[in-house]
């Protein structure tokens, strides 16, 4: 079994980054959907959605779920979903690189991968190439 993955998004986001993401690696080495959530969105709307995602990405280890940005709609319905009795760990601030961090680590456990998810967002910012 492995950690499964959820991204929980603006639309245009979450699919986009998970394209590049198979692009780069070819097969991701886990369970990963994209839920986007319309801008005009309520979030109590659309958590039946992302609530059938996180069953199909859960394989009994948990499920990491990464939103875009905090507080905004995707963020609330990922918390809404976390509270749904899967064990789940959320990050906000999802981009390329935490996703593509995380993908790198698929033996690793849920409060492990949520670390190292963080770490890749922090790691991936660089300011003048320094």
């Amino acid at each position: 079994m492995a950690v499964g993955i959820l991204l929980v998004t603006h639309e245009g986001i979450g699919r986009a980054l998970l394209a590049v993401s198979e692009r780069l690696l070819g097969r991701l080495p886990l369970r990963v959907e994209a839920v986007e959530i319309p801008f005009d969105a309520d979030a109590d709307s659309c958590l039946p959605g992302a609530s059938g995602a996180l069953r199909r990405v859960d394989e009994g280890d948990g499920v990491l779920i990464l939103s875009d940005v905090y507080g905004a709609t995707p963020s609330r319905v990922a918390a809404k979903v976390a509270q749904l009795g899967t064990p789940a760990q959320r990050i906000s601030g999802l981009g390329l690189p935490m996703l593509l961090r995380t993908l790198n680590y698929p033996e690793t456990g849920l409060e492990e991968l949520a670390r190292i998810a963080a770490a890749g967002a922090r790691t991936g910012v660089i300011q003048n190439d320094a």
